[in-house]
């Protein structure tokens, strides 16, 4: 995996037991990774014809909008354990903080949910998967790089404090430290909350027609 490679290029020469700098690159890897598992969901339904099978079977949308986004949602996870030969490397290496490395992986599934969650919802506007992946692509970059110190270096004030709540960087930077606080899971929850919703709206406005 690219991630671990790049990681222990420098593991080696700080001699720190941490995983800090593995769960900096893990956002640019769920950048790429949410728009391109959810970028078919819809848009392959919409143009193949499927969806109009599939959502005349006696299911609820909701419950084929929470099935597409649990199905992905697994196969995120699926990515992530597979990566927890990292952290088993460098706890016989150091004495690694158990308590920041769970914080981290539970960071990266709540991230990775917000993720899933906007790119279902794009993937359901379109009927073209690579529109939909690029278009993902691109909210999630914005929400994700202006909470960096190059945009809010230009910002001050209240403005500042939006941004940064909004930023999903902010959040993601607090959990990996090992602070669970209620604001950063909630930010995450209701995100994903309201995009399922929209999800659940946009079918069932039936738009594929």
């Amino acid at each position: 995996m690219v991630m671990n490679w790049l990681f222990f290029q420098r593991f080696f020469l700080t001699s720190q037991a941490n995983m800090r700098e593995w769960f900096g690159l893990v956002p640019w890897l769920l950048l790429l990774l949410g728009p391109a598992i959810t970028m078919r969901s819809w848009a392959e339904e919409k143009g193949s014809g499927t969806i109009e099978f599939l959502l005349t079977l006696p299911i609820r949308d909701w419950e084929v909008v929470l099935a597409k986004f649990l199905s992905a949602l697994a196969f995120l996870i699926m990515v992530l354990v597979l990566s927890l030969t990292v952290p088993i490397t460098i706890g016989r290496l150091g004495n690694l903080d158990a308590g920041v490395v769970v914080a981290g992986y539970v960071g990266s599934i709540l991230m990775g949910a917000m993720y899933i969650s906007l790119g279902l919802l794009i993937s359901s506007f379109t009927r073209n998967q690579i529109v939909s992946f690029l278009i993902s692509l691109a909210i999630l970059f914005v929400i994700f790089f202006i909470g960096s110190n190059n945009v809010l270096s230009f910002v001050t004030g209240p403005l500042a404090a939006i941004v940064q709540f909004l930023s999903t960087a902010t959040h993601f930077n607090s959990i990996v430290k090992g602070i669970f606080d209620s604001r950063d899971l909630v930010y995450y929850a209701s995100f994903t909350a309201l995009f399922l919703y929209l999800n659940v709206q946009s079918i069932g406005s039936r738009n594929w027609r």
